[in-house]
């Protein structure tokens, strides 16, 4: 038996969201044998990009249910079943964190359809739910909204199952109710890191760095560590014993900062160092292009707080320094510049870096010494 469900939520912090709307169908290999879909008042703010997506705002939620009004039918229409859902890992967790609030241990088996999909359609151009369903063939309404997306799982989930065949990769790919739950030391070392940008290093028992990454939010990114399936995962859950961070702001700081720290480091466990070749003769910063020949650039960026900026020193074609500065600094003074920034030393594949980033992104400013 399966419950193929899909939640929309206020967005916001890790593990400080609310539902907002939850849709679970009940499914027993064949046809659909009952259903609970229903609007949920989080108690919470919507993030506005969120009510832009779903277009579920918080007058529209101000009479309805709160969680622990509906938790008991939750519970009903899910017992005995394993939870089915297009990234299932968020949707359990966000169910898990609901029920937690109110002193329940809500357990059940999780299926993931993105996991299930890349096992049996692995040549699939994406594995996103709009994009998978629409190469199937699958007709989708109210993409965005729970039951929307839950009735387009339910559908893809139909496919995949005719698809194995043998009726052993949905055995596989199933996890057990604890999979992806956290130990209480793990979620202790979780809970001491923000949801900032910046650098993230694990520890084992000895103090060796094992693993090392940038992120836009090293919280979320070191819970996915930890709570996911792959051997990768699996090993980190196994051997870190500290995490320790450190704030960027800017994104683009981070990535070098990681680079460089990677070749500095090696640590047993990826990702492992890009290696990026700088085409052109030319830099495009901010949509400006710039002579790589002739190029001595100071790339400002968000600092680690207010009243603080991040600076990149790019000179001809290589990254010169880079640091923080405060915001009463005259950093277009070349002494006062090279004494607040750390040097890069020939440190290869930074410059490359710079030029993928800013294919696509922007930093708050350039600056031409």
């Amino acid at each position: 038996m399966y419950a193929v469900l899909d939640i929309e939520t206020t967005g916001g912090k890790f593990n400080e969201e609310g539902i907002t709307e939850i849709a679970i169908h009940r499914f027993d290999g064949h046809e659909v044998t009952d259903t609970f879909i229903s609007l949920i008042n989080p108690e919470r703010s919507i993030q506005p990009y969120v009510q832009k997506l779903t277009g579920i705002n918080e007058k529209m939620l101000r009479t309805a249910p709160k969680f622990h009004e509906v938790a008991k039918r939750i519970v009903e229409i899910t017992e005995g079943s394993t939870l089915v859902a297009h990234n299932a890992q968020f949707d359990y967790r966000i169910l898990r964190t609901e029920f937690r609030r109110l002193g329940y241990d809500f357990q059940r088996k999780s299926l993931c359809t993105v996991d299930l999909a890349k096992r049996l359609i692995p040549d699939a151009e994406s594995h996103s739910l709009g994009k998978l369903v629409r190469s199937l063939g699958i007709a989708v309404n109210n993409r965005h909204r729970a039951n929307g997306d839950a009735l387009a799982t339910l559908k893809l989930f139909q496919v995949l199952l005719q698809k194995d065949t043998g009726k052993s990769i949905v055995a596989e790919v199933m996890r057990s109710a604890s999979a992806g739950e956290l130990s209480n030391r793990q979620l202790e070392l979780v809970e001491s890191v923000p949801t900032d940008t910046g650098v993230y290093y694990l520890f084992n028992k000895k103090g060796e760095i094992i693993y090392l990454s940038s992120s836009t939010n090293m919280k979320q990114q070191i819970n996915s560590h930890f709570t996911g399936s792959g051997k990768d995962s699996l090993q980190l859950r196994k051997e870190t014993r500290e995490v320790r961070y450190e704030k960027t702001g800017s994104e683009l700081y981070a990535r070098l900062k990681a680079h460089i720290e990677l070749l500095q480091n090696k640590p047993v466990f990826g990702p492992k160092p890009v290696s990026l070749k700088v085409p052109g003769k030319e830099i495009i910063v901010n949509g400006r292009p710039y002579p790589l020949k002739n190029a001595d650039l100071l790339l400002i960026d968000k600092g680690r707080d207010t009243g603080e900026k991040a600076a990149i020193w790019l000179q001809e074609s290589r990254v010169k320094g880079m640091g923080f500065f405060g915001l009463n600094h005259q950093i277009n003074n070349i002494h006062i510049l090279e004494s607040l920034l750390t040097p890069i030393e020939s440190t290869p594949g930074c410059t490359g870096i710079v030029h993928e980033y800013l294919k696509n992104k922007s930093v708050l400013k350039v600056l031409e010494l």
